[in-house]
């Protein structure tokens, strides 16, 4: 573990610094620049290369023609384009597409794509599992293994485009949004997560508007003070609680860094977005644990600092084996909304999507070596009480 201003940062190395080829694909232009010029080459290479990888789709070297057949031999021989396995691709009745892949060491990440009307959203993973233990979230119960890299990253956006090429949406873009809401804790990955969303924005690489790409984290407190200095990109909370009392049951991390120092923060990085940019807050709505009338009026009051500058996205439990949590009914998800709403907050309702085919909200899960052992006494936990759990190893 290293320490960059102020939060632990699991720096395990996805490869051997020094020992693996070179992953153009997660590089961003300034990177892919100075890579350049320690090779001896102009720093123009980078937006050749960029512009193969990222607009025309290439998957060699070879085929980069305005390179000097020297450098492409170099890249061959030093350099790799390689990306994960698609393993499975699981489309769901509501259109919403669901993939498993296979990194290079053997685990699985999930992405998902969710189509609506004006817009596509595709929901990528930054690590493998998740550092974190929020009690209501399945890929937490899966335990953790490692950081993605910044090419892990940018290829699940590179191939879920790929895989959804032929597809007519009615737009020029399948893919409009992009949202670091999948698998792990983007800001505990921070150095290849910000890497790769340089590549995403780039208008070389996938030219995604700032305000489409959003980061949700369950409030790292000083990575989201370190993220202000280093992008201005949407950004999204996973409150979740009202309260430090309940928030540190649902959300761990509230237990080092409480609801005060992370609406502080947030309001640190709203000074750097600009007047006219909000964030999100997002509550899962869990049946008789945070939905009462009671935990409206304290979410009001949690929210009051910031109250002009909030998007609320209320999001009804997702249910996976042994989570404990059940979702509300209809009626009292819009009688929340109604008292959110009455206060003057934007609050939204989540429409449930891909839930057949265990692609929805917190229901994310992969398949990969647990470093913590969360994973075995989740699964120990559902034997003893007689659940069936389908497809886990426990490994």
């Amino acid at each position: 573990m290293t320490m960059s201003e102020g939060f632990a940062i699991d720096a395990t190395p996805a490869s051997t610094a020094g020992s693996e080829p070179v992953a153009l694909l997660g590089m961003s232009k300034a990177a892919l620049e100075a890579y350049f010029q320690s090779l001896g080459e102009k720093p123009f290479r980078a937006v050749q290369v960029m512009k193969w990888l990222h607009h025309r789709d290439a998957d060699t070297f070879e085929t980069m023609t305005d390179l000097s057949q020297k450098l492409r031999a170099h890249l061959e021989a030093e350099a790799t384009l390689a990306m994960p396995d698609v393993v499975q691709d699981h489309q769901s009745r509501d259109g919403t597409r669901k993939w498993l892949f296979a990194l290079a060491d053997g685990q699985r990440i999930e992405t998902v794509f969710i189509p609506e009307k004006d817009r596509g959203t595709l929901c990528i993973s930054s690590q493998v599992g998740c550092a974190l233990d929020c009690s209501f979230c399945a890929t937490g119960k899966q335990g953790f293994n490692r950081n993605l890299t910044a090419a892990e990253i940018v290829s699940q956006v590179r191939l879920a485009r790929r895989a959804l090429k032929d597809t007519d949406f009615g737009r020029p873009k399948a893919i409009t949004n992009v949202v670091l809401m999948g698998m792990g804790e983007p800001l505990l990955n921070f150095e290849p997560v910000l890497e790769a969303i340089s590549v995403l924005l780039d208008d070389l690489g996938y030219g995604i508007s700032k305000r489409r790409l959003t980061l949700s984290t369950a409030g790292v407190v000083p990575a989201i003070r370190a993220l202000a200095g280093r992008t201005d990109v949407a950004l999204a909370i996973s409150l979740h609680a009202p309260t430090d009392a309940l928030r540190d049951q649902l959300v761990p991390i509230n237990r080092r860094y409480p609801i005060a120092e992370l609406l502080d923060a947030c309001q640190a990085y709203l000074e750097k977005l600009g007047e006219w940019r909000s964030i999100t807050v997002e509550y899962t709505l869990l049946a008789g644990v945070n939905d009462r009338p009671e935990d409206a009026e304290a979410l009001i009051a949690c929210l009051a600092p910031l109250r002009e500058r909030v998007k609320l996205n209320l999001i009804p439990f997702n249910p996976f084996p042994g989570s404990g949590y059940a979702r509300p009914a209809p009626a009292e998800v819009r009688r929340f909304q109604e008292t959110m709403m009455a206060a003057h907050y934007g609050t939204m309702v989540r429409t449930t999507r891909g839930d057949d085919i265990d692609a929805a909200c917190g229901q994310l899960a992969g398949a990969f070596d647990d470093r913590t052992k969360r994973r075995s006494r989740y699964i120990a936990r559902l034997r003893d009480h007689g659940e069936i759990v389908h497809g886990q190893t426990g490994r």
